[in-house]
């Protein structure tokens, strides 16, 4: 299975819901492609919620930090929600893991935009 992204407005939040594998080739491109089209609109709060991603490879984690610095350029926010432990284990491995800001409420994460 591939990635999907389901896109939802939370207040001036945009939620992007990330399921599936976020591998080389289309996972990756497709998360890239959101974050520009989000951009491109203005959107500059941003959260991705990664709970129900299944697998993700050095590819992908390559667009995590391509989409997060596409947002702070553009001036917004990204920030990191329900990680799976193995993507948790990989941003740590890397030590990217204080680079972004994660939050495992979705609540809490919306109002930490504010």
């Amino acid at each position: 299975m591939s990635v999907k992204l389901t896109t939802r407005q939370v207040g001036d939040v945009t939620v992007i819901d990330v399921s599936g594998r976020i591998t080389l080739g289309e996972g990756s491109s497709v998360i890239r492609d959101e974050i520009h089209s989000l951009t491109d609109k203005g959107n500059k709060k941003v959260l991705l919620n990664l709970g129900d991603v299944t697998y993700i490879d050095s590819s992908g984690i390559g667009e995590l930090v391509s989409g997060y610095t596409t947002m702070t350029n553009a001036g917004g926010t990204m920030k990191l929600l329900s990680l799976t432990k193995r993507v948790k284990d990989l941003l740590q491995i890397t030590k990217l893991y204080t680079v972004f800001d994660v939050h495992e409420d979705e609540a809490h994460a919306v109002r930490s935009f504010a």
